[in-house]
């Protein structure tokens, strides 16, 4: 099956990059500036290499999309979505919350994604329909039932000091109404942990498809779900994002409503 090959290749990049990443830690990093905020390293562009050319030379014909400006384009179906360093400004600083974000969807519907975690060794993967992992182990969304008791996550845009859309006015909202809110820097990881019960809910405006690609996957297959701020279905080219265990889901767009 055509799966088989997409997974070995995903999780091999997925782990050839995390390597990079962490041998990158213990170097000097070069850094520069996308914006008056977004940073970008060379570890980033050298993990992002290794990932197209595997998928370059493994699987001719597929698509990808990276954020630091890779593209391939095929006729096959399929496109992969990359971030090859998700949480560049923690990495800059040393704060271990980064990651590896790999996601293959099939003419335009997500079938696999692999977010690999190199600071705690922790590989999360998922298949469309098959669930989702952690290090092998099956994942399951929380059972909290009320936004009170939750524990959410979101994030910021780099230029959310000028911003007129820069998530503030949802920030206070949320952290009035639920037990606490967290802002750790790398949305995919938010995903991947709600998908692992870590986080109850998340939620983030103005993203990339690479931010989102591989984690709303993994909160699908760990039986959440994954909707845009008015919870209809989540478009990948504009990716404004509502992520919960399900059963706070409502509780969650109706705050997001009340502070549009």
């Amino acid at each position: 099956m055509e799966i088989d090959g997409i997974r070995e290749v995903a999780l091999r990049a997925a782990k050839e990059a995390g390597a990079i990443i962490r041998q990158g830690l213990e170097q000097a990093r070069t850094i520069e500036y996308k914006g008056e905020k977004n940073l970008v390293t060379d570890i980033d562009r050298r993990s992002e290499e290794v990932i197209a050319t595997l998928v370059r030379r493994e699987l001719p014909g597929h698509s990808l999309m990276s954020e630091e400006g890779t593209r391939l384009q095929g006729d096959s179906g399929y496109r992969w979505f990359v971030d090859p360093l998700d949480g560049t400004t923690n990495y800059a600083h040393g704060y271990p919350c980064f990651c590896v974000s790999i996601g293959v969807e099939k003419d335009g519907e997500m079938i696999y994604g692999v977010v690999y975690d190199p600071s705690l060794e922790e590989l999360f993967t998922a298949q469309r329909g098959e669930g989702a992992f952690l290090n092998g182990k099956r994942l399951h969304v929380s059972a909290v039932s009320r936004l009170s008791d939750a524990l959410l996550a979101t994030g910021f845009p780099p230029d959310v000091a000028n911003a007129q859309e820069n998530n503030l006015n949802h920030f206070i909202n949320f952290i009035k109404r639920a037990q606490a809110v967290r802002r750790p820097g790398s949305a995919v990881l938010d995903l991947c942990y709600v998908a692992a019960g870590r986080f109850d809910g998340f939620w983030e405006l103005r993203l990339n498809p690479w931010d989102v690609a591989a984690g709303a996957l993994m909160v699908r297959e760990a039986g959440g779900r994954v909707t845009d701020l008015q919870g209809q279905s989540l478009s990948l080219s504009r990716p404004r994002i509502v992520a919960s265990n399900s059963v706070i889901h409502d509780e969650m767009l109706r705050v997001l409503a009340a502070s549009a």
